[in-house]
């Protein structure tokens, strides 16, 4: 890639990432927002709920002890020797603990006050008698005496000496601690609850947000290569067409002169109309297999020969180097398409030819392995520098002082089609020097290890 155009890749790539990681956090807190909203909504809602059947059920079984008690005390109400029993504090039974009063049509008890309650100021409930009087119906209220809560049902009753009123009191301090309890329980519990449904639905949504943020990365990674590709290939296009450019103005500049004498200029057109169609023909093949439009057969075929055949093909323009291509093929049938085993045999004898020094040696072997068969083509070049070891297959990448004349993608090419029969190409330095490609492809089916 041209280095002028790296900083304004770097960052468009910079903010594209900044975008879709804003974009991943917005996503992932309204999951969160949500999961705990309508976790501490339903929690909201069941303990509400919950509270008002208890203290519904407490103040239902509480009113039935007041009636039992007012119905026990307007029994007894004219039968001597039974009435003084009824009034006071009852202990033991469903009414234990409730004070029942008989109040009078002047607002006096009719007995005195057991000793506690009438050092109660506030007792009988006043407000309570005058309410069952006005009305004539029973009247059952809470209210607070004396910093007591109590729940207080006043009865207007006919007895024989006139109009009563048949007062019961009852201490609310254990149902009022019972609601306490309970409420703290649902509290508590709500805001613990609330808390891991937040800290669950944060994790899930880290999850659930892995194959979007997958996706951003691939479509991200996708437009990079894009415009990688397009800026190297309109950087690749430009010399070639400069010079053809430049020829064919030479050429108009001296049209009188023979071919004979414009020769170079040919020369050099011919050689840039050779190198573009290579690059087009690899352009238009890298483009195809990216959209999936590039189909391989799957036929067994012996990649030895396959090697063979291509690297003795190349014997001639590698001698014409210096260089001389030793082939070392032995039997491995594998699954493949031979054209393309063919073309990434040239691919890889090509750069190893061009690497190498004249006098040097090419060396392509083809060797049996456990799970298919392995290819290796190895020089005796300067090898490839460590840092550019995992660069080395990138689209339109030459490394520092390459030789000329190769357009930086049949490396590319070449790992697309190992990949494509399933196989694995691997780049790494001979310990005596030089350049080492290693090809693993699984074997045909049925075949012989």
């Amino acid at each position: 890639m041209p280095d002028g155009l790296r900083p304004e890749t770097d960052a468009a790539d910079q903010d594209a990432v900044a975008a879709d990681e804003r974009l991943v956090s917005r996503v992932r807190l309204r999951l969160v927002v949500w999961s705990g909203g309508i976790t501490l909504l339903v929690l909201l809602v069941l303990g509400v709920v919950l509270y008002v059947a208890v203290a519904r059920s407490l103040e239902t079984t509480a009113v039935g002890s007041l009636r039992d008690r007012a119905a026990a005390l307007q029994n007894n109400i004219g039968r001597p020797g039974r009435f003084g029993a009824a009034v006071g504090f009852a202990f033991g039974g469903e009414a234990s603990g409730l004070l029942g009063l008989l109040i009078d049509t002047d607002g006096q008890t009719v007995l005195n006050l057991p000793p506690d309650a009438s050092l109660i100021q506030g007792i009988p409930v006043a407000d309570g008698i005058q309410a069952a009087k006005a009305t004539g119906h029973e009247d059952v209220r809470t209210t607070t005496v004396a910093g007591f809560p109590l729940r207080v049902l006043s009865d207007p009753v006919r007895g024989p000496r006139g109009m009563f009123v048949i007062q019961v009191i009852q201490d609310r301090r254990e149902e009022q601690r019972t609601l306490d309890t309970t409420l703290a329980v649902l509290l508590v519990g709500g805001i613990v609850a609330f808390l891991v449904a937040s800290a669950f639905g944060a994790f899930y949504a880290r999850r659930a947000l892995v194959p979007i943020r997958q996706s951003l990365g691939s479509q991200r990674l996708a437009l990079r290569r894009q415009r990688e590709f397009a800026a190297d290939a309109s950087h690749e296009l430009r010399t070639p067409l400069t010079v053809i450019r430049s020829s064919v103005e030479h050429l108009r500049r001296h049209p009188e002169q023979p071919v004979a004498a414009v020769g170079e200029a040919l020369t050099d057109i011919d050689a840039e109309v050779s190198h573009l169609s290579s690059l087009v023909d690899d352009l238009l093949l890298l483009a195809r297999s990216d959209s999936g439009a590039v189909s391989l057969d799957r036929v067994p075929v012996d990649l030895g020969d396959v090697a063979s055949d291509a690297a003795s093909s190349f014997t001639k323009p590698a001698a014409d180097r210096g260089v001389r291509v030793v082939v070392d093929p032995e039997p491995s049938v594998v699954a493949g398409d031979p054209a393309r085993l063919r073309q990434l045999v040239l691919i890889l004898v090509d750069n190893a030819v061009r690497h190498s020094p004249s006098g040097s040696e090419v060396h392509v072997t083809v060797r049996r392995d456990g799970s298919g068969a392995v290819l290796a083509v190895e020089d005796q070049g300067r090898g490839i520098r460590d840092e550019d070891v995992t660069r080395v297959f990138d689209r339109f990448w030459r490394a520092p002082g390459a030789p000329s004349g190769g357009t930086g993608l049949g490396l590319a090419i070449a790992k697309w089609i190992v990949e494509r029969h399933g196989g694995g190409i691997e780049a790494s330095n001979r310990p005596t020097g030089g350049a080492r490609f290693l090809v693993r492809l699984p074997a045909a089916s049925g075949s012989a290890a």
